[in-house]
């Protein structure tokens, strides 16, 4: 039996909050409702009279092990503007504040964090309820999936953010492209790096400091590769990784040209060179230092990451 969690978050308007994240893969079911009032059973229009104190709320029933709760907060958080007080878009009232609604102790820590890194993203302070579930009663059955009944109703969210759920945890699936693709796509150096195995000049390249948060793919194929938490500084002018997020993703080939003999390291899908891997690295880290031309990468920060497709792999950020 597929084994769910739960999690309750206020977002303005539930009708446009459901519909976001209902989108999500991983999502089971979703409710719309009236959560942490004082008052038993509440109609729509007692909760529109601003004397409850209700939020109008979305229980979401999700598989953890499809989409984990720090995704799921973090698609959340690009529907609101958290540091507003009783109003998103253009509704107002204490029953649109934004909250999250937790029913296990174990997810307390978990939002905690998320709340935390969302701050740093505003200079004013957040006005995000953090609270255990206190109650929740169904709104009546017209609000149920409103918007899948009414495709042109009334929605405070950008039409753009559904497709932005719909993306951010997505099975993916590469290939390498054609010759021809890839001529059109890549920069020459990108080209004759990823394709004839040439070597970008150190310290003039791309990533070499880059010391931002996010994930680095393959240029040709867009597959992830490496991770910004196992990046460091090695001094040797190239990025330079410990580990690939998985070893499966890259092979390793013998290499003998300029008369030395090292370890190719090339992508397993796109079969694009990438650099070499050398014996090396912190010792505390495997003793690797996987030394990676930027032309063979993109870089993907992590605010971007779940807008590209690539939110299953923030959870690598917070290791």
């Amino acid at each position: 039996m597929e084994k769910t969690s739960e999690i309750y978050l206020a977002g303005g308007c539930f009708w446009g909050t459901e519909h976001f994240l209902k989108q999500i893969r991983g999502v089971k079911h979703t409710e719309v409702g009236y959560a942490n009032g004082n008052t038993a059973s509440p109609t729509y229009k007692e909760v529109c009279t601003d004397k409850t104190g209700f939020a109008e709320t979305v229980k979401v029933v999700y598989n953890p092990r499809e989409v984990s709760l720090e995704l799921l907060l973090n698609l959340y958080f690009q529907t609101i503007d958290p540091t507003s007080i009783n109003r998103q878009g253009h509704d107002q009232g204490t029953q649109y504040r934004t909250g999250i609604y937790y029913t296990d102790k174990a997810d307390l820590t978990i939002i905690q964090n998320a709340v935390c890194e969302l701050a740093k993203e505003y200079s004013r302070p957040l006005a995000l309820e953090v609270e255990p579930l206190k109650n929740f009663y169904n709104a009546e059955e017209y609000h149920q999936n409103y918007l899948d009944k009414n495709p042109d109703g009334y929605c405070h969210l950008n039409p753009k953010l559904f497709e932005l759920a719909r993306r951010a945890n997505a099975i993916p699936s590469y290939k390498k492209p054609s010759d021809a693709t890839l001529r059109n796509k890549l920069s020459p150096e990108q080209y004759a790096v990823t394709q004839n195995n040439a070597t970008e000049p150190p310290f003039h390249n791309e990533y070499w400091d880059e010391t931002r948060e996010g994930i680095y793919v393959d240029i040709t194929t867009g597959e992830p590769l490496f991770v910004s938490t196992d990046k460091f500084d090695s001094g040797c002018g190239w990025p330079s990784f410990t580990k690939p997020i998985d070893n499966t993703l890259v092979k390793e080939l013998t290499d003998t040209t300029h008369e030395m003999i090292r370890t190719e390291v090339r992508s397993k899908t796109g079969n694009a060179h990438l650099g070499h891997v050398f014996p090396d690295g912190p010792a505390d880290k495997g003793g690797l230092r996987y030394c990676i031309n930027s032309a063979s990468l993109k870089f993907i920060p992590k605010e971007k990451m779940a807008a590209e497709g690539y939110g299953h792999y923030l959870k690598l950020l917070n290791k």
